[in-house]
């Protein structure tokens, strides 16, 4: 399972609404980031998105930290960018979305990024996958704890308490929620076998339209599930790596459609807007007022 053998398929998690509880649960912290697999080869190092693109060239302080694993070693876990105390999902987005190799230097001193590991996957050339959980988080933590940040094992309770109060009180820091893991469990390679316990106001949504041009689009148009008139709402502007990725989206599909629709956006009125046939999903973050509108988090082209 190296570089050479293709993408490497991650993990996937199911939504619950409640804490699960019971013998041998694990409980992590669910970080605000970008999905990360790092691959230590013989020769050099390989960073990889969820969806499978070479992102090393814009994280070269991760690249240069992952050279000193041992060759053969695969990671799993999530890039995130701490800023006053928290972590910034729109910051990632903007790391993610450098450009060239001197624009990403640049943003490795002034935005440095950290890894928060949750899983094992290759170690010194052995697949550990089919190990259980228990044992590859503790070869995880002997790895990363000699080495220090950025590389770092994100945080692991048993206790299903002390889950509760991470929950409650880690939000303020960038925690999205829990992920919740069996600790006799292999790796679910591509599978949905673990199971996410996120905060109600970060939810799914369909992103019906855009506003702005389709190179250079501002914001998404989105109809939130369980609101009671179904009506569609304007985001926040889009960060700038969201753009770009969205203006992607766009200029792949088959025609672009006019801007015909309009759509009433918070303090602005009435608003011209082009349709996305089909839609496409978002994760958003928004209460349950109509105010303040909703902030994209990321595009889900997983989905």
């Amino acid at each position: 399972m190296t570089a050479a053998a293709g993408p490497v398929r991650v993990a996937l998690a199911t939504a619950v609404r409640t804490l699960p509880r019971g013998a041998g649960l694990a409980y992590e912290p669910k970080f605000d980031g970008h999905r990360m697999v790092i691959v230590r080869t013989a020769a050099d190092v390989l960073l990889q998105a969820r969806s499978g693109r070479n992102v090393t060239a814009a994280f070269p302080d991760l690249a240069a930290a992952a050279r000193l694993l041992p060759a053969g070693t695969v990671l799993d876990g999530e890039v995130v960018v701490w800023h006053v105390g928290r972590t910034d999902f729109a910051l990632v987005q903007r790391r993610a979305a450098a450009a060239t190799a001197a624009r990403a230097a640049v943003l490795a001193q002034s935005l440095p990024a950290s890894y928060a590991a949750f899983d094992v996957l290759e170690l010194a050339g052995l697949d550990v996958r089919g190990r259980p959980y228990e044992r590859r988080r503790a070869l995880l933590v002997d790895l990363l704890l000699p080495l220090g940040p950025p590389l770092q094992p994100v945080p692991m309770t048993t206790d299903p308490e002390l889950a509760e109060t991470w929950y409650e009180t880690l939000p303020a820091s960038g925690i999205e929620g829990l992920v919740v893991k069996r600790l006799d469990q292999p790796y679910p390679a591509g599978r949905r076998a673990w199971r996410k316990l996120r905060h109600t106001d970060v939810r799914d949504a369909a992103a019906i339209g855009y506003t702005g041009a389709p190179a250079r689009p501002v914001a998404l148009v989105l109809v939130l599930p369980g609101e009671e008139d179904g009506a569609p709402l304007v985001s926040s502007p889009l960060a700038a790596g969201l753009r770009t990725e969205l203006a992607a989206a766009v200029a792949a599909r088959a025609r672009t459609a006019p801007a015909g629709a309009t759509v009433t956006a918070i303090g602005l009125g009435e608003v011209p807007y082009r349709p996305l046939d089909p839609p496409l999903a978002a994760e958003v973050r928004h209460s349950s007022a109509r105010h303040p509108p909703p902030e994209v988090l990321r595009l889900r082209t997983d989905l």
